[in-house]
């Protein structure tokens, strides 16, 4: 992240952040990422979609 300084890329190293918290079950670190990727690009369309399925799946896992 240091050495990128363009924010429309830096919003997909953010972006592929979130994917791997996601991939690990970690939901509220991948939100936070992906609300930082949405800073620097409100458009990335994918940071919304997982940011909707991970909203899906908390609501709909057991407690």
């Amino acid at each position: 992240m240091r050495l990128e300084i363009d924010p429309y890329d830096r919003s997909y190293i953010l972006y592929n952040i979130g994917l791997i918290h996601t991939n690990n079950g970690e939901h509220t670190k991948a939100l936070e990422y992906y609300f930082r990727a949405l800073e620097r690009n409100p458009f990335l369309p994918q940071a919304f979609n997982n940011m909707a399925v991970i909203c899906h799946y908390v609501r709909l896992s057991p407690l």
